[in-house]
């Protein structure tokens, strides 16, 4: 019979804090939402001990491992759980629910603070965010966004959350626009385990009586792939589209993409990836446009040149399921017109 102090990765939403004692790079790398990093061991110091615990021994290791830990619980105790309550009830986890996380709870415990452990500690908990994601992706009603580059999609989603509608915005979760100008110049993209982190979060609260609006999105958002059991399930759920003017889309995409005007030489870099699909001559020609800053023209010959056959082929390929109901038009996408197209399409759902 395991202690009642350790417990299973279904408990974690009813402590007061979870807090982390993995390193920094650990705890960047993914955690669970919401947890604090207390880390018992710094960056520097993980790699002092595992170095001495493959080249001396696994005591020196532990001895001077054991020093590094107590200095650093010390400093937590008071810096960061110096104003806590007796009543405060914490979850500590690690790498594997081992020394570690081990170490904090015992002190935390000797305080007076009813201090859990997570049994398998992080690894655990990975293991549960995969498994759901695997169960939950498919267990939903998508209603898959599709619209040529420019139609608004991602804003029209987050009208018709405004609205009430159910979404799952994966672009927002990647911080990415999903194409080869979609990189924030001002945001990282999560680590891989991150996005997934976040994704299950998302899942876990959607509502599977209800039908979830997706935009249509490929396997790879930016350097991020998207779980099969999802692109999968997406790949077969019914479709509407957003079918806006050429013109509308230009002067959206000079609105949604100004921070790419505003940094043109990445917009350069960004650009001269396309060489190989498109040739010299025309990535010349749109370096030009660049250089004189004829934002207008760029967007329409990346539009006809280079998105709008894309996302045919794409759409072909990837998003060919039922149409319940004809396009939503419009040659309006200023933020009025995008909450306009946003209730049309809750009240075509909802009728």
């Amino acid at each position: 019979m395991k202690p009642h102090w350790l417990v299973s990765v279904g408990d974690i939403d009813q402590y007061d804090a979870i807090v982390d004692v993995r390193t920094p790079a650990e705890f960047a790398e993914d955690h669970i939402p919401g947890a604090i990093n207390c880390p018992v061991l710094s960056d520097e110091e993980r790699v002092r001990v595992g170095t001495l615990y493959k080249q001396v021994s696994p005591f020196e290791a532990r001895k001077v491992g054991g020093a590094l830990v107590s200095r650093n619980i010390a400093r937590h105790l008071e810096e960061r759980f110096a104003s806590l309550p007796r009543t405060w009830h914490p979850l500590i986890y690690c790498w594997r629910g081992g020394q570690r996380s081990g170490a904090m709870q015992i002190v935390l415990r000797q305080v007076g603070w009813e201090a859990d452990k997570l049994e398998g500690g992080y690894k655990a908990f990975r293991a549960r965010v995969l498994e759901d994601i695997a169960s939950l992706s498919p267990s939903f009603d998508y209603r898959i966004v599709c619209g040529a580059t420019g139609s608004g999609k991602t804003r029209i989603l987050q009208a018709m959350q405004a609205r009430g509608g159910q979404v799952l915005d994966l672009e927002g979760l990647a911080s990415h626009k999903g194409s080869v100008l979609g990189e924030l110049p001002d945001q990282i993209q999560p680590s891989q385990k991150h996005f997934e982190t976040l994704l299950w979060q998302q899942l876990r609260a959607l509502d599977p009586s209800r039908p979830v609006f997706v935009e249509a999105e490929s396997r790879r958002i930016g350097v991020l792939h998207l779980p099969e059991p999802l692109i999968a399930r997406m790949r077969e759920s019914s479709c509407l589209d957003i079918l806006a003017g050429t013109d509308a889309r230009v002067s959206f995409l000079l609105r949604d993409y100004d921070y790419a005007m505003r940094h043109p030489l990445w917009l350069s870099s960004q650009i001269d990836r396309l060489a190989a699909r498109l040739g010299k001559k025309t990535i010349s020609e749109w370096q030009d446009l660049i250089a004189r800053e004829q934002w207008p023209e760029l967007v329409r010959a990346l539009l006809v040149q280079h998105y709008d056959p894309l996302y045919r082929q794409s759409q072909n390929e990837n998003y060919d399921g039922p149409r319940q109901f004809a396009p939503f038009g419009t040659d309006d996408l200023t933020e009025a017109g995008v909450d306009q197209v946003a209730q049309r399409i809750l009240q075509a759902y909802t009728a």
